[in-house]
């Protein structure tokens, strides 16, 4: 179903405006997950197409796109609305290219395993991936093409041999390896970031003294150089090394095998992922942190631990949130047969995180308001959010984890279905009927004004994107259920 693609994303435009046009910027708007009263007033009208632009008239003038999965996103959608009295050339923007669905294509290489070693320093930090790199297809010898973006390339290695610099290029966005060896081979690169700098809270970030990081959709590329893309699949090992004073809590996905002390202060934890992932799941956290702990038995009779990580002022208000894991650990058991794969499970809380929640393997990080809770500030409202989320979350283990997507344009499978995993959860240990009608009443408020495309009414998965944040809204989460 075609309509018209409004690119509509932070600060950025489609193209420059031709000098026969002017743009009207239409008013911002800020959505929240779970913020009641965030509706459309209206939808554009009248639109033609004018070469490369769409022009047209507004209804009303709010254009919003509802991300279910960002907390608070900006968003402002420019329009062409008539002549311009006068027309000044702009410089060429550097965006992002395109996406089609149609160009699909199996990667040419594949990652085996990705060992990582991060010096997490107060400046910059030093990042190393060691990467088992085969080809994706018999007698392939097509360059290597790395995804990356704010990254300071230090040195490349192929099989132990450093790279000339004929032999690699290298972009804004880029780096590609001209001739790659055939068959198997080693890569390492390691690279210089600035998590102290980085205000786009992608990749790898330093916040209120922590370090954190947040990699979905498209933000591991700002850690190292990668096939920043969800069809490749590795199994992982992270090693880092920090200040023992000011990051005395190290933590990544998997496995915690081995710690110890260093000189000069420091220390180190060594992670082991055994499952393969793609890199969006890839998860760190280091900081100044306390936690709850508790214990599952899995029904095979397995003991993982968990842990509920939070600044340990807020550690009396994670009861509910580890009440609501444990259940939603038994309840996937008996009614799915899912048993957790691991011997750990870490929840963190960042009380500046830009996502509501995340599901990194094993290394779950949350909003602060999405997991603590006490009986003196939180309503029932809040008690049954944070089950629902936790829930959600932890369910993603399986259905978005284990079970991944292609590829982007795939979002809505593993969101969709772990959503109503998470309705199912919350009606068998609340009250169905209530959970029911709280839903629906969702996607009449939600859904049904943003399904309202100048083509249609109802919901399809996207076909082209620019931006991979901006696929985060609330019909990718939910409409696939109605």
């Amino acid at each position: 179903r075609p309509y018209p693609r409004l690119l509509a994303h932070s600060g950025s435009e489609e193209q420059n405006p031709q000098p026969d046009q002017e743009y009207q910027r239409l008013p911002y708007s800020s959505s929240k997950r779970g913020s009641p009263g965030n509706k459309y007033s209206g939808c554009l009208a009248n639109l033609t197409k004018e070469g490369s632009h769409w022009t047209g008239t507004r209804s009303n003038p709010l254009l919003s796109l509802h991300s279910s999965k960002f907390v608070s996103k900006r968003t402002a959608c420019l329009i062409a609305t008539g002549p311009s009295p006068a027309a000044t050339e702009e410089p060429e923007m550097d965006l992002p290219k395109e996406i089609f669905l149609k160009d699909y294509k199996k990667p040419d290489y594949l990652f085996d395993t990705v060992d990582l070693e991060f010096q997490l320093g107060d400046e910059k930090t030093m990042v190393t991936s060691k990467i088992a790199v085969s080809p994706g297809n018999e007698g392939n010898s097509s360059p290597l093409t790395l995804h990356g973006c704010d990254l300071k390339l230090l040195s490349i290695k192929i099989n132990g041999t450093e790279l000339k610099s004929d032999k690699y290029t290298v972009d804004p966005r880029h780096l590609t390896i001209l001739t790659p060896p055939a068959g198997v081979f080693n890569m390492e690169i390691v690279t210089e970031i600035y998590p102290q700098l980085n205000t786009s809270l992608e990749g790898l970030y330093r916040s209120t003294g922590n370090f954190c990081t947040q990699c979905e959709a498209e933000g591991f590329r700002k850690i190292t150089y990668f096939q920043d893309r969800p069809d490749v699949m590795a199994k992982y090992t992270c090693r880092i090394e920090g200040d023992k004073t000011l990051y005395p809590v190290l933590l990544s996905n998997g496995n915690l095998i081995e710690q110890g002390d260093l000189e000069g202060g420091k220390h180190y934890a060594l992670w082991e992922d055994p499952f393969k992932k793609p890199c969006y799941l890839f998860a760190l956290v280091a900081g100044q942190l306390e936690c709850r702990e508790d214990s599952f038995v899995t029904c095979s009779g397995r003991k993982v631990t968990l842990r509920i990580w939070t600044p340990a002022q807020d550690l009396p208000k994670t009861s509910h949130a580890m009440y609501s894991l444990k259940e939603a650990m038994k309840w996937d058991e008996e009614v799915f047969g899912l048993e957790y794969d691991l011997d750990l499970f870490n929840i963190v809380v960042v009380p500046d995180f830009n996502m509501g929640a995340m599901e990194n393997k094993s290394l779950n990080v949350f909003q602060s308001r999405l997991v603590l809770a006490s009986p003196e500030a939180a309503t029932d409202g809040d008690y049954a959010a944070i089950l629902g989320v936790i829930g959600h979350e932890y369910f993603h283990n399986w259905t978005g984890n284990r079970v991944t997507c292609r590829d982007w344009f795939q979002l809505t499978l593993k969101e969709g279905l772990t959503v109503f995993r998470d309705q199912e959860f919350s009606s068998d240990l609340g009250c169905r009927t209530v959970k029911r009608i709280a839903d629906v009443s969702k996607l009449r408020s939600y859904q049904f004004p943003q399904g309202c495309w100048a083509y249609g009414t109802s919901y399809s998965p996207p076909f082209i994107y620019q931006d991979g944040q901006l696929l985060y809204w609330s019909v990718a989460f939910s409409e696939i259920l109605c």
